[in-house]
């Protein structure tokens, strides 16, 4: 799992460059996904164990949205915590919802993204 902590453009430019690496690296492409989060976050950690068994489908990245970069995610998801983004796109906020962790990961495995 991959930490990162920047501003929503460099969040997209290091998405970006994960997935070309990633693309490079190997013919199956793996999605990011992204949690928002932040320190101590109970929901966070769990949503984290959960992911433990899916974690060779994706690349997670970690968002702490208290840091001074991140004061645009900590606007906009200071009471929603954990969110998570597949690829750049909302997914889901407060518990992972394993079923539609699986389908959106089903479609993009179909589609080779």
């Amino acid at each position: 799992m991959l930490w990162f902590q920047g501003n929503s453009m460099q969040l997209a430019k290091y998405s970006f460059r994960l997935l070309l690496r990633n693309r490079s690296a190997s013919k199956t492409v793996l999605p990011v996904l992204t949690l928002f989060t932040k320190d101590p976050c109970p929901l966070c950690d769990e949503a984290k164990e959960v992911l433990e068994a899916y974690k060779n489908r994706f690349i997670l990245q970690e968002v702490d949205i208290t840091l001074p970069e991140n004061s645009v995610w900590y606007q906009r998801y200071k009471f929603d915590i954990p969110v998570f983004h597949l690829n750049g796109q909302f997914l889901m906020m407060h518990r992972v919802d394993i079923s539609k962790l699986e389908k959106q990961l089903q479609k993009l495995e179909q589609q080779g993204l």
